[in-house]
């Protein structure tokens, strides 16, 4: 995903807006939006047959072994159509957290089927306390013997969670933070589907009660961990904003050359040519600035990395509140109604500004790196 794509990457990205073009019309989004589910179980088989779903793990446990500049093609790509599919849980979250955690048993246990599309997973970040720092864990786990624990405690907001096959979470142990794999269907566990305002991404509240699970890295390394992991995840949920930023932008340009008022198009008017203007620079600058993070990201996980991640973060997904927005101003009066898509871009565009953290949360992280917080 960087400015000069190579030959497979092209063709990465056509063969990704193929299918996604053939196969996730506005019509099966809606569709998924009113299943149990809110997932196109077909489409995602369907990339996952391509080897979509296991670009970032390695050959040897079913892989491409591609890199982060991939997944972010392929997100970008989702974001254009709103695909309703796990690709942001399973892929862009769980498979990195379990790469990261550089496990080799995890690796063994989880990624092939992940990779596969045999099973979907979810990553359970935040807690009531509503905080995203990985630091700021309430649930507890309780060794019961070698290899073998108990969670309890209670996490919220989780994309796909009451959906997923497995769960990863982080939780308090005696030595520290620690990573742990948790089945969806075990004992103890309770998922609660949760309504939020963008019906194309589902959510779900998990419960705890001395759940059993499997630690996933060292004792203490689940902060570590998850902070590798978040890193790129945010820059993946940006290319997805930034795919659905590029979409918005192009249907307010096509409705404004073909929307007559007064005897005129109205793209012929000087505030709606401003509007689409203002989007085509705010759309370029958040390009800009994802292709810059996908490069920094790919190599290292250090510094650099941590200030073009949380600036890509906060930029591309307040840009795209802002162009869904505009969508909606030059659409008029039908661009608010149900029947309309421009609304299911809007409420995305809320979801993915605060899902992994809003932009306040962002811009401290980026303040921090730069030394400006005394």
């Amino acid at each position: 995903m960087v400015a000069d794509l190579t030959a497979d990457q092209r063709s990465l990205r056509e063969l990704t807006r193929d299918v996604l073009s053939a196969r996730a019309s506005e019509s099966v989004v809606r569709d998924a939006m009113a299943s149990p589910s809110g997932l196109d179980e077909t489409l995602w088989q369907q990339m996952a047959q391509l080897g979509l779903c296991g670009l970032a793990v390695p050959t040897g446990y079913g892989g491409a072994g591609c890199g982060p500049a991939e997944i972010a093609l392929v997100m970008r790509e989702l974001g254009r159509t709103l695909a309703p599919v796990p690709y942001f849980s399973t892929v862009a979250l769980a498979q990195s957290v379990v790469l990261q955690s550089r496990d080799d048993s995890a690796w063994e246990r989880l990624l092939p089927d992940l990779a596969a599309g045999r099973r979907g997973a979810a990553v359970a970040l935040v807690e009531p306390s509503w905080t995203w720092d990985p630091h700021s864990v309430q649930t507890t786990a309780s060794e019961e013997h070698s290899a073998k624990w108990r969670l309890t405690g209670t996490k919220t907001f989780v994309v796909d969670g009451a959906t997923a096959d497995v769960i990863l979470l982080a939780a308090e142990t005696p030595s520290g933070v620690g990573l742990f794999e948790v089945d969806a269907g075990a004992p103890g566990v309770t998922r609660t589907a949760l309504r939020g305002i963008d019906q194309t991404r589902r959510l779900a509240t998990i419960d705890l009660a001395d759940a059993p699970a499997h630690r996933i890295g060292g004792h203490d390394a689940g902060r570590d961990i998850l902070g590798r992991a978040l890193l790129l995840a945010n820059v993946y949920l940006a290319a997805e904003s930034v795919g659905a930023t590029e979409s918005v932008l192009s249907h307010a340009v096509a409705y404004a050359k073909t929307r007559k008022q007064f005897g005129r198009y109205i793209g012929a008017f000087q505030a709606i040519k401003h509007k689409c203007a203002d989007m085509h620079v705010d759309f370029e600058t958040a390009r800009c600035t994802l292709e810059h993070a996908v490069s920094v990201v790919a190599p290292d996980t250090g510094e650099d990395a941590v200030i073009a991640a949380a600036t890509c973060a906060a930029l591309c997904h307040e840009t795209f509140l802002r162009c869904a927005a505009e969508n909606i101003q030059i659409h008029g009066g039908i661009g608010f109604t149900w029947e309309h898509h421009a609304h299911l871009y809007y409420k995305r565009a809320q979801g993915n500004r605060v899902l992994l953290g809003d932009d306040v949360h962002h811009r401290r992280i980026l303040a921090e790196s730069l030394g400006l917080l005394l």
